[in-house]
């Protein structure tokens, strides 16, 4: 007897409908193509055992399963659960009149417990998509599916169910979420607010201008001077997630297996901290069976790396064009795919290798020239992608131990939220464009054109200051940002001065 039923590969971000056929005929062997990799093929001993423990028969034939379309490789060990049930249809224990209403996925242990996959929301629009009636996978994936309006969502725990459902002995319920009443629940909850921070009102202001206008922002400050501390801070003040925005960042993390299985959606903005040591696969995606990176984690939210030179330069280097283009394409011999990363990039890093060079009370150490050769680890072309360079010197005593509470998250975020929205008008029939950060030159000339005064007031600090010819657009940029938090139409000379203060880097003496 021959069935069809249907699963689903994931590429990329998006999940594409694979067509499972079992055929029971004489014999005994066991078949499966369809370009399936390792786990796929290790299957059968899964599904045997499960079947088995269950009550039900495994038949004792010629079993043939072909996986279409066969150019797309099926890997993963989430097919358990469609290739267990159309082997039961194709041998009779089941009915095969109502399969192709259903898609199933999920993995099998050897009880026939079935375990959580990676991927259920975009296998669940998918589905949807294809206009079939429900999504039949693990319970613990269920509240991440059953986001998707329009499709029956039904969380099993065992083979067992689902074989009892298909017979008519049981009846599925299926798994209902109240999506509008989670994610406002949600988006202001964090385990971090900007009301811990004593003292440090220059950088907390800096970092206000970033997460205003999407800039990145590199930290430079002794150890212990709180650059860290402040980072972990900034998803509390980006503006909160739209709808939209969470649902794309809730498929990338399904994709990677790292939601939280408790929850249906993600709804505060991903901060992502990886150690110095990852490699450049790990930090862009990819590998044997592409996999996002944690630029890609990092998607509407924040990629905060501490010690910035001692990262690989090798890693540091591939960022470059991500951060430009806000997505990475992984290619490989035979298909690409495309991930998000369109990410807010903050990095800290010590002043010099023994971290107290411009200390106010400590001396530095490090011998001649080895200040410069610290920042050279840095490269020209990402510090040119990095808008803020801001300086931190430690918090005096008298700050720390200031009772008084500063100011809350909510508080800026709230000053955040309305620059945001001038932007989102300002640049409603730009494609591509979002925040201040990503204006290009004809932009600039457009937004960010200071007047005379302000033209001469930027001339004469970048004489004075020695300032390289690529802090002159960072300046525009960062100044037109300042200018929507105050509700300025036009950049003023005052938001210039700000802005030039933010460039400490680009002063060729600062190594000095």
């Amino acid at each position: 007897m021959l069935v069809k039923l249907f699963g689903a590969a994931v590429q990329g971000i998006d999940a594409t409908l694979i067509t499972i056929e079992v055929n029971c005929s004489r014999g005994i062997r066991f078949m499966l193509v369809g370009l399936p990799d390792t786990s796929v093929k290790e299957s059968h001993e899964r599904i045997v055992s499960a079947i088995e423990v269950n009550g039900l028969k495994f038949p004792r034939q010629q079993i043939v399963i072909n996986m279409s379309p066969a150019d797309i490789r099926k890997e993963g060990s989430a097919y358990d659960l469609p290739l267990a049930v159309g082997i039961l249809a194709a041998s009779g224990s089941v009915p095969s009149d109502r399969l192709g209403d259903y898609l199933m996925m999920g993995e099998l242990s050897l009880d026939g417990t079935i375990l959580p996959l990676k991927g259920a929301l975009p296998i669940a629009l998918m589905a949807r998509d294809n206009d079939l009636k429900g999504f039949i996978l693990p319970m613990a994936n269920a509240k991440e599916a059953a986001v998707v309006e329009g499709l029956k969502i039904y969380g099993v725990n065992n083979i067992r169910e689902v074989a009892a459902f298909f017979n008519g002995e049981q009846e599925l319920q299926p798994t209902k979420v109240d999506l509008q009443q989670e994610f406002l629940e949600g988006r202001s909850s964090f385990e971090f607010d900007f009301s811990d921070v004593k003292g440090q009102e220059n950088v907390k202001r800096a970092l206000e201008v970033a997460a205003a206008g999407g800039h990145n922002v590199i930290m430079i400050g002794t150890p212990g001077s709180g650059k860290s501390m402040m980072a972990k801070r900034m998803p509390s003040i980006l503006p909160p997630f739209s709808l939209e925005e969470a649902l794309e960042t809730t498929k990338i993390h399904s994709v990677a297996g790292k939601t939280d299985l408790g929850r249906s959606l993600m709804t505060t903005r991903p901060f992502r901290s990886p150690h110095h040591t990852i490699s450049d696969v790990a930090m862009v995606g990819g590998g044997s069976y592409p996999q996002p990176g944690e630029i890609s984690l990092a998607h509407n939210g924040v990629l905060f790396l501490d010690e910035l030179p001692e990262f690989s330069r090798n890693v540091l280097e591939v960022m470059r064009q991500p951060l430009e283009d806000r997505k990475i394409t992984i290619s490989r011999a035979k298909f690409s795919v495309d991930y998000p990363a369109g990410f807010m990039l903050i990095a800290a890093m010590n002043p010099c290798p023994c971290g107290y060079h411009n200390h106010p009370d400590k001396q530095c150490v490090c011998p001649p020239g080895a200040v410069q050769k610290y920042l050279n680890r840095i490269s020209g072309p990402l510090l040119d992608r990095i808008d803020i360079q801001v300086e931190i010197v430690p918090v005096p005593f008298e700050k720390i131990s200031d009772s008084t509470p500063a100011e809350r998250s909510a508080d800026i975020c709230g000053r955040v939220a309305k620059a945001r929205e001038i932007q989102s008008h300002r640049f409603k029939n730009r494609s591509g464009v979002f925040c201040n950060a990503q204006m290009n030159g004809k932009m600039l000339r457009e937004y960010a054109s200071p007047d005379q005064k302000g033209m001469k007031l930027l001339q004469a600090a970048m004489e004075r200051l020695n300032l390289s010819a690529r802090a002159y657009d960072r300046i525009l940029k960062v100044s037109r940002t300042i200018a929507d938090l105050d509700g300025s139409e036009h950049v003023q000379p005052s938001h210039l001065a700000e802005a030039i203060n933010y460039r400490n880097l680009d002063r060729e003496n600062w190594a000095l």
